[in-house]
C-alpha cells in the first residue's frame, strides 16, 4: 500500500470515528436532557407532596385544637342543662304536692264545714227514693194512652205505617203542658233522641226507672232529685216518628233495663 492509499484510509476511519463520537455525544446529551427533566419532574412531586402532608398535618392540628377547646364546653352545656331539667322537675313536684295539700285542706275544711248539711241533703235525695212490684204511679200526662205497652205482639204505628213492637206507653197531651214524675227518682240521663226528642230518665230504686221523652224546657239535671208530680219539663211537638199520632209523651218503665209495662203499677 503506498503513502496516498493509507493517508486516504486513515482519513475515512477518522472520519467514522468522528461520526461515531458525534452521534455517542448526541445520544449522552439526549440522556442528560431526559435525565434532567425526569429530576425536575420527580423534584417537583415531592415538593407537592411534602406540601399536601404538611396542610394535612395543620388541619389534623387545627381540628384537634378545636375539640379540645368545644368539648368542655359543650359537656359542661349538657350538665348545666340536665341540671336546670332536674330542677325544673323537682320545682314542679314540689308545686304540685303544694297544690294537693292545699286543696285537700280546702276540701277537709269544706267537709268539716258543710258535713251536717251534706248529710242531711243526703238522707232527702234517697228518703223518697225506693220502688217495687207493689208501688204505684201517677198519670204523667193529661190525655189518653194512643197506643200501649206491647212486647208480646206488633202494633201498628200509624206515621211509620207499619207494625212493630211497643216497649213504652205513648199518652196523648197537649204542647206545653207540665209533665211530672210519676213516682220519685233520681235523674241519671238527659238525652235528646231522633225517636223521643228530649228524654229524661229517673231511677226509682230497687232497679227500676222511668223514661219520659218529647219533653221540653226541662229544669233538672244529672244527679238532681225529684220528687213525685215535681215537673220534668212542658210537653213538646211530636218528633217525626209520631207525627200522625200527635203530640204524646213517651213514657217506658224498666226494671234492671228490660222494659215492662206501666199499666201494671197505674193507680
Amino acid at each position: 500500500m503506498n503513502k496516498d492509499e493509507r493517508t486516504s484510509s486513515l482519513k475515512k476511519k477518522g472520519a467514522a470515528v468522528g461520526i461515531v463520537i458525534c452521534f455517542v455525544a448526541v445520544i449522552a446529551l439526549a440522556g442528560i436532557y431526559t435525565f434532567s427533566n425526569y429530576q425536575a419532574d420527580l423534584d417537583a412531586q415531592l415538593a407537592k407532596a411534602d406540601e399536601q402532608e404538611e396542610m394535612l398535618t395543620e388541619d389534623e392540628s387545627e381540628e384537634t385544637t378545636t375539640d379540645d377547646i368545644l368539648l368542655p364546653e359543650s359537656e359542661e352545656g349538657l350538665s348545666g342543662e340536665t341540671a336546670g331539667d332536674e330542677d325544673t322537675s323537682d320545682g314542679q313536684q314540689d308545686m304540685t304536692a303544694q297544690s294537693t295539700e292545699e286543696e285537700t285542706q280546702e276540701n277537709a275544711y269544706a267537709g268539716g264545714e258543710g258535713a251536717e248539711d251534706g248529710s242531711a241533703a243526703s238522707a232527702e235525695d234517697t228518703s223518697g227514693v225506693w220502688f217495687s212490684e207493689e208501688s204505684t204511679l201517677t198519670w204523667p200526662a193529661s190525655g189518653a194512652v194512643i197506643m200501649g205497652y206491647s212486647m208480646d205482639e206488633t202494633v201498628f204505628f200509624q206515621t211509620l205505617e207499619q207494625y212493630s213492637y211497643n216497649p213504652a206507653m205513648i199518652i196523648a197531651g197537649e204542647a206545653g203542658e207540665t209533665i211530672g214524675a210519676s213516682a220519685a227518682g233520681i235523674v241519671t240521663n238527659i238525652e235528646e233522641t231522633a225517636q223521643t226528642g228530649m228524654t229524661v230518665t229517673l231511677d226509682m230504686g230497687n232497679g227500676y226507672s222511668a223514661v219520659y221523652g218529647q219533653l221540653a224546657d226541662v229544669p233538672v239535671a244529672v244527679g238532681d232529685y225529684v220528687g213525685a208530680g215535681e215537673s220534668l219539663g212542658t210537653l213538646s211537638e211530636p218528633t217525626k216518628y209520631y207525627s200522625v199520632e200527635g203530640t204524646n209523651l213517651y213514657f217506658q218503665v224498666l226494671k234492671d233495663g228490660e222494659p215492662v209495662d206501666p199499666m201494671n203499677f197505674m193507680e
